[in-house]
């Protein structure tokens, strides 16, 4: 059975995070050299006030997922197909061998800076859980003012699941479509620890000037399938995954039909890299007969332990049957 691994995007960064890595030689390696690359000491990125910052919270994010995918690989524990939402996919890349750390932080970097520039304040995101689909549209549609700018409107940003939504724009906006999914009884309607109004067409200008910048480090051919984001569908070219990287920020991500896809691929593990652990709960939430681990806070022995026993059980069943 195929173990995939979850990068988490924006949003899931908590204040000492980056602390919560495991001692090992590669995680140390790794915080070395992005501070060598950024000429900053990356060890301080996750402290309160400095996660304030999109930038901050974006390269520490990568940073984390890198760090212990290359402790687990250390351990002998690899994935057969990485999936990164949002600024997640350009950890995807680096595992997968797409970019080189050090392309992906110089670009992350970009991003990150690009999106703050374009809007520094009065936007950002929000998640809906307990509605449908249609019933999320239709409130982004009844919140927007009759001849609204395309900054006063709220989009629909990432599909996670079924009942799971997560949606961006201006602040009012924002907090007027939440107070409608309440009225309607959702088990959760509340703003995202996100400070733009990523993956929507608000930030078009952001994704021509990731283009530009992928095109002077071209990325490589995976060595394992990557899950694109706009697209939820497995990825093995450089040219699809440049494509993904730039234009995600500015279009929904379809997490749901990624995921979906590595389950109908074989994956019936998930361990997903920090921070957090809202990937592991939508991947629970999902499927049956799955294994998802948050590696948040976890040792490395016990994340490689449980891997290859959960192999080793499911091996034994399907031999028996």
């Amino acid at each position: 059975m195929k173990l995939a691994f979850l990068c988490p995007g924006q949003g899931a960064q908590s204040p000492g995070f980056l602390r919560l890595l495991p001692p090992h030689a590669e995680v140390e390696r790794t915080l070395d050299e992005a501070s060598r690359i950024l000429q900053r000491d990356v060890r301080r990125l996750d402290g309160a006030l400095e996660l304030r910052s999109t930038v901050a919270a974006q390269l520490s994010i990568v940073i984390a997922g890198v760090a212990l995918a290359r402790a687990l690989d250390a351990q002998g524990l690899r994935p057969d197909a990485v999936a990164g939402l949002s600024v997640g996919a350009f950890t995807a890349a680096v595992i997968v061998g797409s970019l080189a750390f050090d392309q992906a932080l110089r670009i992350v970097l970009l991003r990150a800076t690009l999106m703050e520039r374009a809007y520094p304040k009065g936007y950002g995101m929000a998640v809906i859980v307990g509605l449908g689909q249609r019933s999320v549209e239709d409130i982004l549609h009844a919140v927007a003012p009759a001849g609204a700018t395309a900054e006063q409107r709220v989009y629909l940003a990432n599909l996670n699941g079924p009942a799971q939504f997560v949606i961006a724009g201006a602040d009012a906006a924002l907090e007027q479509a939440l107070r409608a999914a309440r009225n309607l009884g959702v088990r959760r309607a509340e703003r995202l620890d996100v400070a733009v109004p990523s993956h929507c067409v608000l930030l078009a200008g952001v994704a021509q000037g990731l283009r530009d910048a992928l095109l002077a480090c071209p990325a490589q051919a995976p060595r394992v399938p990557y899950v694109g984001n706009r697209s939820g569908r497995l990825l093995g070219s450089a040219e699809a995954i440049a494509a993904d990287l730039a234009d995600n920020v500015m279009a929904p991500v379809r997490w749901h039909d990624g995921t979906t896809v590595l389950y109908e691929h074989g994956v019936r593990q998930f361990i997903e890299l920090p921070p957090g652990q809202t990937l592991t709960q939508l991947a629970q939430a999902a499927f049956e007969n799955v294994r998802a681990v948050s590696a948040e806070g976890s040792d490395l022995h016990s994340l490689v332990l449980g891997a290859r026993r959960f192999q080793t059980n499911m091996e034994d069943r399907r031999n028996r049957t």
